[in-house]
C-alpha cells in the first residue's frame, strides 16, 4: 500500500502581493508559483493577463480575496504596441496570421480616429478570449477550429493616447478602460479604421484599480527572498511579508470609517452598527470600517446605521 503523501501546510497569510507579472507566463501558472511560495490558506488573483502580457498582476491573500471585486471593478491602464499592415487570429503576436496590407497610417491620421475609441463603445471580443459561449471558452472553441461568433457589447475607454510612432510599422498606445475592455480589439479595430490590419505586438499593465507600477514587486526578486528563507512558513520571513499590502488597500476607493471596540464586536457578530459623530457619513454609499487600526468590515451605509456585507477575521 502507498504511503500516503503528507498535505502541505497552509498559513494564515492576509494581504495583497502586487506582482510585475513577467512574459511568457500564464496568470494561473503565476498564482501557482506563488501559492507553493506562501502556501496560503486561500489566494485568488484581480483580473487575468494574457501569457504575452507583462505588468500588473493584483493577487490577494487569506481575508484579502473578500476584497477582490472591489479591484476588478476599477480601472486599468495599459501601455501597448500595435504593428501595423497584417492581422493575426489571436490579434497578437501569438496567432497566425490571417491577413496583411501595405497601407501605413501616419500620426495624423491616427491621431484622428483616437476620439472614436474613447467613451462608451461597442466592442467585439477576440475569438481567443476567454468569453463564454454555449458554456464554452471561446479560445477552446477557437482552437477546436470552430467557427466563434461574438456579439458586440459596450465597454469603457477612458482615455486612448497615441505616444510615439516608432516606425511607419509600429506605433505605442496607452489605454486608461474599464473593466472587459479588451487591448488587442482595440488594436484590431484601429487598423481596420485606418484602412490597414494592426494586431499588438507588446502589452504591459500599468494600473489595476488602486494599484499600479509602485506597488509591483519584481517576480525574481520574489523567487529570490524565497530560496534565501530558512523556513517554509512565510509568517517566519519579515522580507517576504513586506512584500504584501494590507488586507484593506482593496478597499481604498471606499471611505474609512473608524468605530469603537463595542461597535467593532457588534459587527463581527453581523450586527449593524448606528454610525456616531460630526462626521460620520449617511449614505447612502459603501464605506469599510476599522477599529484599533484593524479592518473589521466593509458594507453600506444608510440613514446613519451601517450594515456590514464581510466581515473580516484579522
Amino acid at each position: 500500500m502507498a504511503r500516503q503523501q503528507r498535505r502541505k501546510q497552509r498559513y494564515p497569510v492576509n494581504g495583497w502581493l502586487v506582482l510585475d507579472k513577467p512574459l511568457n507566463l500564464t496568470s494561473n501558472e503565476a498564482l501557482g508559483k506563488l501559492k507553493r511560495i506562501f502556501h496560503p490558506e486561500k489566494v485568488g488573483h484581480a483580473g487575468t493577463l494574457d501569457p504575452l502580457a507583462s505588468g500588473c498582476l493584483p493577487i490577494a491573500f487569506g481575508e484579502a480575496t473578500k476584497t477582490v471585486p472591489y479591484v476588478m471593478e476599477g480601472r486599468k491602464v495599459y501601455r501597448f504596441e500595435v504593428t501595423w499592415g497584417t492581422q493575426t487570429t489571436t490579434d497578437d503576436s501569438e496567432g497566425e496570421v490571417m491577413a496583411t496590407s501595405d497601407v501605413r497610417p501616419d500620426p495624423s491620421a491616427i491621431g484622428a480616429i483616437l476620439p472614436d475609441f474613447t467613451g462608451t463603445i461597442q466592442q467585439v471580443p477576440p475569438k481567443f478570449s476567454a468569453i463564454k459561449v454555449n458554456g464554452n471558452r471561446a479560445y477552446d472553441l477557437a482552437r477546436d477550429g470552430e467557427e466563434v461568433e461574438l456579439q458586440a457589447r459596450p465597454i469603457e475607454v477612458h482615455r486612448l493616447d497615441l505616444i510615439e510612432c516608432k516606425d511607419e510599422n509600429r506605433a505605442v498606445f496607452e489605454a486608461e478602460c474599464g473593466k472587459g475592455t479588451y487591448v488587442r480589439a482595440l488594436a484590431r479595430d484601429m487598423g481596420e479604421r485606418l484602412g490597414t490590419c494592426g494586431y499588438v505586438t507588446d502589452l504591459r499593465r500599468l494600473l489595476v484599480g488602486p494599484f499600479g507600477e509602485q506597488e509591483m514587486v519584481d517576480f525574481d526578486e520574489l523567487t529570490a527572498i524565497a530560496a534565501d528563507g530558512t523556513s517554509e512558513n512565510p509568517l517566519e520571513s519579515p522580507e517576504l511579508m513586506d512584500c504584501l499590502l494590507p488586507v484593506e488597500a482593496g478597499l481604498s476607493q471606499l471611505t474609512n470609517v473608524v468605530v469603537s471596540s463595542d461597535a467593532a464586536a457588534r459587527l463581527k457578530r453581523g450586527m449593524s452598527i448606528i454610525l456616531r459623530g460630526a462626521n460620520a457619513p449617511l449614505g447612502p454609499e459603501e464605506i469599510y470600517v476599522t477599529s484599533g487600526g484593524t479592518l473589521i468590515a466593509f458594507g453600506e451605509v444608510a440613514r446613519g446605521e451601517f450594515k456590514p456585507k464581510r466581515v473580516f477575521n484579522l
